[in-house]
């Protein structure tokens, strides 16, 4: 068997910094010990892993696969990976499943059921293909499949089993029962749940073992705060940055033991800008990735939109939209989204039954680490967080875990030391970056230690820097940053409903070691 070349290509590696050009070579041999050890198509056929390519304007979509792309390969030799899971715009009654496929297949479909060993409903599945055409010299031309299902009129609370197949290959045959996973629909009425949170992960060790630890928490469902595979390298969001769209088939291989089984709901970060794809870099996001269509426009901005567990409304952001950072997409929306997010946050402030309402997306509002925080979403999202009394921001982007005392009016409102409590009706909003999901860790500025749960030091005024116009920064005398930990680490959230409610916030290290914990309390 033939296996494609791992070096890079001369065109690439002058676009890419040593540090860069390493990820890259140590990412490609992984895939090569993929591509050898686990393929997913049977009879010697190479796996989803096909190797580099890409730079298309957009995704096919479609029932099934054109004929024309229809591949020789029998069905029964094709093997699905990468399953994932997220929520409709109701999570009660509606799960969306996507999967890959590392050929062009017919007929798939996935089958769901009450019991492992009765998987009597079949639903036919939509095809949407994404072909990133060659570049000369660069990467080969590379066509991928990716399957999506929405299971919609189901019973809230319940447990229900699926197995994802196509023509020739059926999840409840005997030889192919191993696949068959579960998923369980949010309860009919609010009860104590966890969910947790992180961004930037890659395709890493320390990515996959992050998503072990994460697993044992037995989470309802996970937010990604974006940076998702980090395919397009450099993050700029422009055909000059050195991409790879094979990487997302090494992603959905490594995360697929979590959202599987656990919902994924991902948002935008500035290395998921794929300028290859129509509209704005999202068409790759659009193809792989089935989220709640609650949103002020899913098909433009996929990774904005909304839903409600329990007791807590989640909003999840397009932060490429505001940014001052990294101007890309900035105005994209020309302001809907913002006005979106204000009537949201409005809508769901007024819900009897939604105690908590919790925001995420990807560039910090607060944080000292290297990319610091950006003036666009403290212009053009703050004011509204503070304006419907958000009770918990998340962020990803900085690759540490850093959180905020609460935050009033541009100042600490009031000190949260490491297990204490905070009133956001009276105190203001705590901001947690939760950038430690897996890809390589950052630090802070000079002089200014780690501080965290059993390590605590003095605070220090930290001279950082914030983005206030598309090119100038502004150096700012920071106060708020209470927890600071450089290592791999990821959120994880109880929720308590009832006389009285409260969000209790952990942190936790890849070992499972605790690093911060603090409690979130309204009007009491």
């Amino acid at each position: 068997m033939d296996l494609p070349d791992f070096g890079i290509p001369p065109q690439l590696a002058r676009r890419m910094s040593m540090a860069e050009q390493h990820e890259y070579l140590r990412t490609k041999l992984s895939r090569r010990r993929t591509l050898v050890t686990a393929g997913a198509v049977a009879g010697g056929l190479l796996t989803g892993c096909s190797g580099p390519g890409s730079g298309a304007s957009g995704t096919t979509s479609s029932a099934s696969a054109p004929a024309s792309t229809l591949t020789r390969v029998p069905g029964s030799a094709v093997a699905p990976f990468g399953r994932h899971l997220a929520f409709g715009a109701d999570p009660k009654t509606q799960m969306r499943i996507s999967w890959q496929v590392p050929a062009a297949v017919r007929g798939p479909y996935i089958r769901v059921g009450l019991r492992p060993d009765d998987l009597s409903r079949r639903i036919e599945a939509e095809v949407r293909d994404l072909r990133t055409p060659e570049l000369r010299g660069i990467r080969a031309a590379l066509e991928q499949y990716y399957l999506h299902a929405a299971l919609d009129g189901l019973r809230p609370g319940t447990t229900y089993y699926y197995g994802v197949g196509h023509e020739g290959f059926d999840p409840a045959s005997p030889r192919n029962r191993s696949t068959i996973a579960d998923f369980r629909t949010a309860p009919a009425t609010p009860e104590t749940f966890t969910f947790t949170a992180f961004g930037d992960q890659g395709v890493s060790e320390a990515a996959s073992a992050n998503d072990h630890v994460l697993l044992r928490r037995n989470p309802a469902f996970h937010l990604h705060a974006g940076d998702i595979c980090y395919a397009n390298v450099k993050g700029l969001g422009k055909e000059s940055d050195a991409y790879d769209p094979g990487f997302w088939d090494l992603y959905l291989k490594q995360t697929e033991s979590v959202s599987k089984s656990v919902p994924w709901m991902v948002t935008t970060g500035n290395h998921d800008m794929e300028a290859w794809y129509s509209p704005d870099g999202y068409g790759g996001q659009l193809a792989r990735w089935s989220l709640p269509e609650s949103g002020f426009d899913p098909r433009a901005t996929p990774g904005a939109y909304s839903f409600t567990y329990g007791n807590v409304g989640f909003v999840a952001l397009d932060a490429n939209d505001v940014s001052y950072e990294i101007p890309a997409n900035r105005g994209h929306t020309d302001g809907r989204q913002t006005k979106w997010l204000d009537e949201r946050l409005g809508e769901l402030r007024a819900a009897k039954d939604v105690d908590f309402v919790v925001v995420y997306f990807h560039h910090c509002a607060y944080s000292t680490s290297t990319h610091a925080s950006d003036g666009g979403v403290r212009a053009e999202w703050v004011p509204l967080f503070a304006r419907h009394q958000v009770d918990l921001v998340i962020n990803g982007h900085n690759h540490v875990y850093e959180r905020t005392d609460a935050i009033k009016n541009g100042e600490v409102g009031r000190q949260v030391p490491i297990g204490a409590s905070t009133d956001p009706t009276r105190d203001g909003i705590v901001y947690v970056t939760a950038g430690g999901g897996g890809k390589e860790l950052y630090g802070f500025p000079a002089g200014v230690e780690e501080s965290y749960e059993g390590h605590v030091s003095e605070r220090e005024s930290v001279a950082t820097f914030k983005w206030t116009r598309s090119r100038d920064t502004k150096a700012e005398s920071v106060e708020w940053s209470r927890v600071r930990y450089r290592g791999f680490s990821f959120l994880s959230v109880e929720a308590e409903s009832g006389a009285k409610p409260r969000l209790k916030v952990s942190a936790l290290a890849q070992s499972g070691e605790r690093i911060d914990h603090f409690e979130v309390r309204r009007g009491g």
